[in-house]
C-alpha cells in the first residue's frame, strides 16, 4: 500500500481561490458569479483584480445558473460559486433544464461540500449532491482531496468544454499531492483520471 506523507495543512477552498485568479490572469474569456459568499468561496481576489468579469448575483442561487448558461452563448466560460448545498439541491431544476441537457459550458463550483460544516447545521450540509450531479448527461463531478488537486482541477476544467460540477470544502486538510506546474499538459495525461476524481474521504 502507498504511504502518504504531508508537510502543511490548507483548505481546499483556497486551491480553488488561487486557481480561478491565475485563470482570470491567463484567459479573458473566464468570468466568474457569486451569491454572496464571495469571501466563502474565496473568490475575493478574483473580484478585486477583476471587478467587470464579476457578477455578485445575491442570494438568488437559480438566477445565477441560468445566467452562466446565457454567457457561454457568447463563448464566456462562468464560473459559478456559494455552497453545495446551493450549487445542487436548490438549483437542480435550473442546472438539468439550462446547463446539462443542453451541455452548456459552466463549472459549477462548491464549496462547504459533505458535513464538514457542522457549526451551520443541516440546512448547509449536503451529502446527496454527487449522486444528484452524476446523474445528469455529460455532467463532469471532480472531487479534489487537498489544495494541490483542486487548484490544478480548477485550472484544468478551464479547458475541458462541457458543464463541470467541482466539489471542495471549508477545513483545512493536509496537503498529500504535489503541485503540478504544467497543468494544460497534465490534464490531458493523467491529472484528470488518476487524481481529480478521488472522492474525499472527509466526505463520503
Amino acid at each position: 500500500m502507498k504511504k502518504y506523507t504531508y508537510t502543511e495543512k490548507k483548505d481546499t477552498r483556497s486551491g480553488f481561490g488561487a486557481g480561478l485568479l491565475e485563470l482570470g490572469r491567463s484567459n479573458p474569456n473566464v468570468v466568474a458569479l457569486c451569491a454572496d459568499l464571495t469571501g466563502s468561496l474565496k473568490m475575493d481576489a478574483f473580484e478585486k483584480e477583476f471587478p467587470e468579469r464579476f457578477f455578485q448575483i445575491g442570494i438568488a442561487e437559480a438566477n445565477m445558473m441560468g445566467i452562466a448558461a446565457g454567457l457561454t452563448i457568447g463563448g464566456k466560460i462562468p464560473f459559478t460559486g456559494t455552497f453545495a448545498n446551493f450549487s445542487t439541491g436548490r438549483v437542480y431544476d435550473q442546472i438539468r433544464q439550462s446547463i446539462a441537457y443542453s451541455g452548456k459550458n459552466v463549472k459549477i463550483c462548491a464549496s462547504h461540500a459533505g458535513i464538514t460544516l457542522g457549526e451551520d447545521g443541516a440546512t448547509h450540509q449536503i451529502l446527496e449532491d454527487i449522486g444528484m450531479m452524476r446523474m445528469l448527461p455529460g455532467m463532469t463531478v471532480i472531487n479534489p482531496c487537498d489544495y494541490n488537486q483542486t487548484k490544478a482541477a480548477t485550472l484544468a476544467i478551464a479547458d475541458h468544454e462541457g458543464p463541470v460540477y467541482l466539489r471542495f470544502g471549508r477545513p483545512v486538510v493536509p496537503v498529500f499531492t504535489r503541485l503540478i506546474k504544467n497543468l494544460r499538459s497534465a490534464k490531458r495525461s493523467s491529472l484528470m483520471k488518476e487524481q481529480m476524481y478521488q472522492y474525499s474521504r472527509r466526505d463520503i
